[in-house]
């Protein structure tokens, strides 16, 4: 039975999630497996990985090939590189400690990369949110300006048809100031 260690696709549709399984090669990809031992979230930056260091380790020392993503994922947290010192103990090049040591020397160099990266990434989009506050600051600006500018003409147009209707009435005015009974024609009929 040859042993696969492989990702489940699971989530919706354009949002996968995948769970890390052990199953036979034979099996379907969403199908049965033997066991899980971790789940991948490719859709956050970084990735998300959740893995069962102990599990995935015995399992590959009882021969299970991963595919070639998860080979991927297993080199990024370490599970092959401490699988290659578990080799070279077993054939006595060095000792356990020597291994040890030299496996946390790159897990401490790891996590500092993994670090530096999320500080990046959080930088570079605090950056990114203080660019687009500054273009829509400018924005804003720009489009009060114009509301102002508009303003500022319709209230000197307000001004200059109050102004014009008040000469309309300053020149009707003279005219109507005869005496308003005589203008008044009461034609009362005759009987």
């Amino acid at each position: 039975m040859p042993v696969k260690i492989r990702l489940s696709r699971h989530g919706k549709k354009h949002s996968p999630y995948y769970h890390i399984v052990v199953a036979d090669g034979r099996a379907p990809r969403d199908g049965k497996f033997i066991e899980r031992i971790g789940h991948y979230d490719p859709t956050t930056n970084p990735a998300t990985i959740k893995l069962n260091f102990d599990k995935a380790l015995s399992w590959l020392q009882k021969g299970a090939q991963p595919t070639d993503t998860c080979r991927a994922i297993l080199a990024y947290e370490g599970v092959l590189y401490k699988n290659h010192l578990l080799g070279g103990v077993k054939k006595g090049a060095f000792d356990e400690a020597t291994a040890q040591s030299r496996f946390e020397t790159w897990k401490s160099e790891k996590l500092a990369k993994i670090q530096s990266k999320k500080d990046m990434l959080s930088k570079e989009s605090s950056l990114e949110v203080k660019k687009r506050l500054e273009a829509e600051a400018k924005v804003k600006a720009k489009r009060a300006e114009v509301i102002a500018e508009r303003n500022a003409k319709m209230v000197e147009e307000e001004k200059a048809k109050l102004a014009a209707k008040e000469e309309q009435v300053e020149e009707t005015t003279p005219e109507t100031t005869e005496n308003p009974v005589d203008s008044q024609e009461n034609p009362q009929p005759e009987n």
